[in-house]
């Protein structure tokens, strides 16, 4: 039995969100985590592209890159929230 990639998905998404908010400081639920990561995902890998970024295998990168997006995300968000 196979796990459905949008579990995995959500489940890298939801822990890339909370090693953001970890880092940056902040609190949030399961919730903005996930949302945090998945949106930081998407910058992240555009970040990683532009730069010629690539750490270890996929699953390593795709977490790299998801945890620097959601670090960006939660800044960018913090200083337009001002």
């Amino acid at each position: 039995m196979s796990i459905p990639p949008i579990i995995v998905t959500l489940l890298l998404g939801g822990i890339a969100g909370w090693l953001a908010s970890l880092i940056v400081g902040g609190s949030g639920g399961i919730i903005r985590n996930v949302t945090v990561g998945l949106i930081g995902a998407v910058v992240g890998h555009f970040v990683f592209a532009q730069l010629g970024l690539r750490l270890g295998g996929p699953i390593l990168n795709s977490l790299a890159a998801a945890v620097l997006g959601g670090v960006l995300v939660i800044v960018v968000g913090r200083f337009l929230s001002r």
